[in-house]
């Protein structure tokens, strides 16, 4: 009798078209079944279950408590010693986003300079009327692409979901937010859109606007627009005999849910001014607003509780970098205090009741995301606080609080397993479930310490890093790819065996951060924004003395890199 199902099954399947293989996998892969037990389980929702048992049964939490039997059918990982939390949100990424590719040379010929410009091109539909960054109806769910080792950066770090952002522009698009493992996009996306995101920063196009003023105006008229946009589409739904049919405008219809409250929308903003002029233009067009970066939206606290706005913080704190010079001019007071508050952000907003949940804010090295919240747990979060900022927060945010967040019966089984408490220098990620599925942790390589000058022991201690080169300082360099020539400058900040700063030519800018040094190279991996759009850069360079040489690879070909430190 099964053999003549099976059979049947198949014919059906042919019948629809529906790949064979698909209905193998499916039958191979049936339900699974998972009991993680003698674990604590710190569910959030409620009291912590010192010693209890979680099932997970097809993708869901299926029980949890301190009497809870693992089902016969289950596979059982034996939580002593360790402890369960829900799964954790980066509130704010591009993860998930690939690179930009590479568009065909027309007759073979252009070169750097070329794929640069046409790097900026737009990538739009038919109906879209507006320039590079100002184009609302961009969806990160139409660019999503599974895996990447940025992924599995975030899920060794306890992350297991994400809102996934687009990464430049002033209206920059519409995020999604993303659970981090699956085989496809659909499978990766748990709602979307979530909502639309504001940048402050200029196009940088040399049009345009191309001041902080000119966004702002730029803002606001596309909003007037908009506004003018859905008068006249009402009009002509109610009685269109007789009427012109408008135009379809997909920028100005994708604003549309924005003005009515619908979607909403993310605003980036770290210093108190442009926190506040975002705050005004969202009471302008009655906008709901959440601010992202955050970094003194203590300052604006009471605006935010009163008006129930919520902040991405971000968990990119400032860090001191080492001099570019021994001449250079000292960190300016408020440099230094800017440093020091950030950390203490977080405990501030509690304080105020003003909702907000945790971001990466685009730190290089995820290892820094756990330790950085223990930062601000130092500076006056609670331990219970800083747990939900991660976890229900977010989730209520973004409107999944009824399926993520808390481990609950019914709802995704994203979970982590951690020897020791979550925030604990030394605690290590064991196990991490999305979706009810196990995902395979793979430990992110250490970057080489710099090779000492003599075989056997390197230099004793801590006096190790100073055999290291100084890459500080301005350096003015020339890019070169079949046989054309770019300027520009690279601003590098060192600090013991890290390298940050930034780099300019005439096209664009870009600021870094993670560059590893090893011996008198350094490598780093940044995004250029060029015209309103990323480009994904991977800088290697090596330096004598004053006299930098290396490479910049890009999807247009790799480009020499020539250069000196100008004194």
């Amino acid at each position: 009798m099964p053999r003549i199902c099976s059979f049947a099954a198949l014919l059906i399947l042919f019948a629809l078209s529906i790949p064979v293989t698909t209905f193998v996998k499916a039958q191979r892969s049936g339900v699974d079944t998972y009991a993680i037990t003698n674990a604590k389980i710190v569910t959030v929702s409620g009291p912590v279950i010192e010693r209890g048992t979680v099932v997970i049964r097809d993708g869901l939490i299926a029980a949890v408590g301190d009497k809870v039997n693992a089902p016969a059918d289950a596979q059982v990982i034996d939580g002593t010693g360790l402890t369960v939390y829900p799964g954790l949100f980066d509130a704010n990424t591009t993860l998930g986003l690939p690179a930009p590719s590479p568009l065909p040379t027309p007759g073979g010929g252009g070169g750097f300079l070329q794929a640069q410009l046409r790097a900026a091109t737009p990538i739009s539909g038919p109906n879209s009327t507006q320039p590079p960054g100002l184009q609302p109806e961009v969806m990160v769910e139409d660019m999503l692409k599974p895996g990447g080792p940025e992924i599995e950066g975030a899920r060794n770090a306890g992350i297991t979901t994400a809102l996934s952002a687009p990464r430049t522009g002033i209206w920059m698009g519409q995020s999604a937010l993303i659970n981090l493992a699956g085989d496809t996009p659909q499978q990766m996306i748990v709602k979307s859109p979530v909502a639309m995101h504001v940048g402050f920063s200029s196009l940088r196009t040399g049009g345009y606007p191309g001041s902080l003023m000119g966004v702002f105006a730029s803002l606001r008229q596309m909003l007037l627009d908009a506004q003018q946009y859905q008068r006249v589409q009402e009009a002509y739904e109610r009685t269109p005999r007789g009427r012109r049919r408008p135009e379809l405008d997909r920028s100005l219809a994708a604003l549309i849910p924005v003005l009515e409250g619908k979607l909403p929308v993310v605003m980036y903003a770290d210093r108190q001014r442009e926190i506040e002029r975002a705050l005004d233009l969202a009471q302008e067009f009655k906008l709901r607003a959440i601010i992202a970066g955050g970094i003194e939206a203590a300052t604006v606290a009471e605006r935010l509780r009163e008006r129930d706005v919520p902040v991405l913080l971000s968990l990119n704190f400032p860090r001191r970098m080492t001099s570019a010079a021994p001449e250079a001019d000292p960190e300016t007071l408020r440099t230094l205090r800017g440093r020091v508050e950030a950390q203490k952000t977080a405990a501030k907003l509690a304080a105020a009741k003003v909702r907000f949940a945790f971001q990466s804010g685009g730190l290089t090295n995820m290892a820094d995301f756990r330790a950085n919240v223990a930062k601000a747990i130092e500076n006056g979060l609670s331990h219970e606080d800083a747990l939900r900022v991660l976890t229900i927060r977010p989730a209520e945010i973004f409107g999944v609080a009824d399926r993520l967040g808390t481990i609950e019966v019914g709802k995704i089984a994203n979970l982590i397993v951690t020897r020791g408490d979550l925030f604990d220098r030394t605690t290590r990620v064991t196990n991490v479930f999305i979706d009810g599925r196990p995902v395979d942790l793979r430990p992110v390589t250490p970057v080489a310490p710099a090779p000492s000058a003599s075989p056997g022991p390197s230099p004793a201690g801590p006096h190790a890093e100073e055999t290291r080169p100084n890459f500080g300082g301005t350096w003015v360099i020339t890019l070169s790819i079949n046989g054309q020539s770019l300027p520009g400058k690279l601003e590098l900040r060192q600090e013991g065996g890290a390298v940050s700063g930034s780099m300019q030519t005439q096209f664009g800018a870009s600021d870094f951060s993670g560059g590893a040094v090893t011996g008198n190279a350094f490598h780093v991996v940044t995004s250029a924004v060029i015209q309103g759009r990323p480009v994904e850069l991977t800088i290697d360079a090596t330096i004598s003395a004053d006299d930098l040489s290396g490479t910049v690879q890009s999807v247009f070909g790799t480009a020499t890199m020539t250069g000196s430190r100008q004194p």
